[in-house]
């Protein structure tokens, strides 16, 4: 089975999704950027950056912002992510515009209007967290609930494409009961993911990134001093510049670890599904089981990599983007399973 269908039983509007999609893990890709080169708050007002539609260039330009924000110079460095991230953000919801006009010009029953028109508010609803990212001056809250609404855009991207790329898996009868014992267990494995990419985000959020600078060990020990409840405190205050982070070392090895432990959890999960889904004796089954792992493999390598060669952000950026699309291959699983056509015979139910 292709990953795509053919253009004939696509539904309308598959391109624009997929090219959305596409633009949605750039602007990811961008606000990991923005956000590991300590540049979210490269401009600190919103919508603009320093009172400028792009940022301040000229001296006098500089000298000005310089006085309106004396906390806050102007870093050359980090204006430019952080507005290009704005506006390629901007872009996708225009995108998100044209799907949904796209969707309610068609009128056909079987063409997904709703769900455009929900990633659509979705994107507004991250917007407007994108803008208190800023103005709450990086509060963790805040930036891990942006980060999660960025994997989530494209997640709903990623499932209107399947929706209109109208591809089923077509089960023998033979496989139907496996079936239907798989949907608990890939429901699952989104939410195991999902919850993982939770604890990145958290981690990132509280720069607690470089909290265990080694491996397999954390700061030479198996089981260093760990704070957990200051650690997973989500009742941080709102005020202070969180930039660089606020908690102690231990706050920041409790949540590091519990990264580390999740990853575990993920990945042998994981394991467990693939051997499932092969189960089902079916060639896209295997596929996309397969698929699954690989990418798996990569994000541990990616995970690993990032502590051995101490944090460059190119692989940081990389470890940010395999974990998307490792969800997308959950979201793609799930979807695959749940609309699955069970063939008796000929006749598919």
């Amino acid at each position: 089975m292709a990953i795509f269908n053919t253009v004939a039983q696509r539904k309308a509007g598959f391109r624009l999704a997929l090219f959305s999609c596409l633009v949605a893990i750039i602007v990811l890709a961008m606000g990991v950027f923005t956000r590991l080169a300590d540049a979210g708050l490269g401009c600190p007002d919103w919508p603009t950056c320093y009172g400028h539609v792009l940022w301040p260039t000229a001296d006098h330009e500089v000298a000005r912002a310089n006085e309106a924000y004396p906390d806050m110079p102007v870093e050359h460095d980090k204006t430019w992510p952080e507005m290009i991230h704005r506006y390629l953000a901007s872009s996708l919801g225009l995108l998100t515009i044209g799907l949904v006009i796209f969707a309610v010009r068609q009128r056909k029953p079987e063409q997904p209007v709703k769900l455009p028109i929900f990633i659509l508010a979705f994107i507004i609803l991250q917007g407007m967290f994108g803008m208190w990212t800023v103005t709450l001056k990086l509060w963790p809250q805040v930036v891990t609930s942006h980060l999660l609404g960025g994997f989530t855009t494209l997640s709903l991207l990623w499932l209107l494409t399947l929706r209109l790329n109208n591809q089923r898996w077509q089960v023998p009868a033979i496989s139907e009961t496996k079936l239907q014992a798989l949907k608990p267990l890939v429901l699952l494995g989104l939410v195991i993911v999902i919850c993982q990419i939770a604890l990145g985000g958290w981690t990132t959020a509280n720069y607690a990134d470089i909290a265990c600078p080694d491996f397999p060990q954390c700061q030479g020990a198996w089981l260093p001093p760990m704070n957990f409840s200051e650690g997973f405190n989500i009742a941080q205050h709102i005020g202070p510049n969180y930039l660089g982070g606020t908690m102690d070392n231990a706050a920041r090895v409790a949540i590091h670890f519990s990264h580390r432990v999740g990853a575990m959890v993920t990945a042998a999960y994981l394991l467990f599904l693939f051997f499932k889904l092969r189960q089902l004796g079916m060639a896209p089954a295997n596929k996309a089981a397969s698929v699954m792992l690989v990418i798996l493999a990569v994000q541990i390598a990616l995970g690993i990599s990032n502590i051995a060669f101490s944090f460059p952000i190119g692989v940081a950026v990389a470890h940010n983007l395999v974990g998307a699309i490792l969800l997308l291959s959950q979201v793609t699983i799930s979807y695959l399973v749940f609309t699955a056509a069970v063939n008796r015979g000929g006749v598919r139910v």
